[in-house]
């Protein structure tokens, strides 16, 4: 696990709520160096699987998710909020931390058997990959890892999509909700 990553990332108290660190990477994606030391790090952590395609969770596993695909030379997919995509989809409902959401893929996103690596920015809970996870999977596809910049570890995201037997791997943890 890189821990020098979190040197690019601030916290910002009680938002969206009372009580919340958010951890914003905006900061992280605004400075060339953490940019580019977080797409190396993932893409040399990654490259040694055997992927066919990258889904990225909306909106900031968008971002890098798109950049680690471009490095692995694999194609990209998009699992966004209900709403946001045209064309063919499939949904699927889930609880965030503090409410309710729905993700969507479009239902030619993913071939039947491919072999998947699940992308997103932070792991809190778990809610959200899970649900990326049941839509992939509802696609034929495989989620062989999922991976994040950021783990929350005292929300116990990483280990409910552990449980669920697919490897996690992120490059930085920070203590707290």
């Amino acid at each position: 696990m890189a821990s020098n990553l979190k040197k690019y990332i601030r916290t910002i108290p009680d938002f969206p709520h009372a009580g919340i660190q958010f951890r914003d990477i905006t900061t992280l994606f605004n400075n060339s160096k953490g940019l580019r030391e977080t797409v190396d790090q993932m893409a040399d952590a990654m490259a040694i699987h055997n992927f066919d395609q990258v889904a990225g969770l909306e909106a900031r596993g968008f971002m890098l998710g798109a950049a680690l695909a471009y490095r692995l030379e694999l194609g990209f997919t998009m699992i966004r909020k209900k709403g946001k995509l045209p064309g063919k989809t499939i949904s699927q409902d889930y609880n965030l931390e503090y409410g309710e959401a729905t993700l969507e893929i479009h239902d030619d996103a993913i071939e039947s058997g491919q072999k998947v690596l699940l992308f997103d920015d932070l792991i809190a809970t778990g809610g959200t990959a899970e649900a990326g996870i049941n839509l992939i999977e509802r696609l034929g596809g495989k989620v062989e890892m999922a991976a994040f910049i950021i783990d929350l570890p005292e929300l116990g995201g990483r280990k409910k999509i552990e449980s669920l037997g697919i490897p996690t791997y992120v490059l930085c943890e920070f203590d707290g909700l």
